[in-house]
C-alpha cells in the first residue's frame, strides 16, 4: 500500500557530503518548508533535543538490493539484517536523528550532531522526551558499540 509523504523542512548548513563518523561538532540548521508555518515551531525551545525524521534522498543501496550485509562491509563484523542495523541505506529511505537544539528562530533550529547532510528533506520533527526514552538496561552486539565508537 502506497503513502506519500512531503517535506516539511529541509537541512541547510552542517555537512555537505555523507561521512560514517565524527557527527558530534557539526552544526546544521533545519529551515521550514515554504508552506509550513511558523507556529509550528512554538514551544520547541523548551526542549533540549529534537528528534528528526528524514528522507534519504542520496541512499544508494536500498532494498530490492541486499535485504543483509556487514556493516560498513567490515569482514570483522557479522553479516546481519537490515533491521539490525542503522545505516543509511534503508528499505523506505527513513532516517531518524536526535540532536541537540542550539537555537531556535521563526522559521529554524539551529542544531548540533543532527547525522544529516545539508539538502536533506525533513519529514517531521518531534521533541526530545524523558518519559519516551528506553526504560531499563539498553542491549547493543560488541560490533555495535565499535562502529558507534567514533560516530559522535
Amino acid at each position: 500500500m502506497p503513502y506519500e509523504v512531503r517535506a516539511v523542512a529541509r537541512v541547510t548548513g552542517g555537512r555537505h557530503e555523507v561521512a560514517d563518523d565524527g557527527w558530534a561538532g557539526v552544526v546544521a540548521v533545519i529551515e521550514l518548508a515554504p508552506d509550513v508555518p511558523d507556529e509550528a515551531l512554538i514551544g520547541l525551545d523548551a526542549f533540549s533535543h529534537v528528534e528528526v525524521v528524514a528522507l534519504a534522498d542520496r541512499a544508494r543501496d536500498v532494498p530490492p538490493a541486499p535485504w543483509r550485509r556487514r556493516p560498513r562491509d567490515n569482514p570483522a563484523w557479522p553479516d546481519v539484517g537490515v533491521f539490525a542495523q542503522r545505516n543509511k541505506d534503508r528499505p523506505n529511505r527513513l532516517l531518524v536523528s536526535v540532536a541537540r537544539i542550539v537555537r531556535v528562530t521563526e522559521r529554524a533550529i539551529e542544531v548540533e550532531g543532527l547525522d544529516l547532510v545539508a539538502g536533506t528533506p525533513v519529514l517531521d520533527l518531534k521533541p526530545v522526551v524523558a518519559w519516551n526514552a528506553p526504560r531499563g538496561t539498553v542491549r547493543t552486539p560488541s560490533w555495535s558499540d565499535e562502529l558507534g565508537a567514533d560516530y559522535y
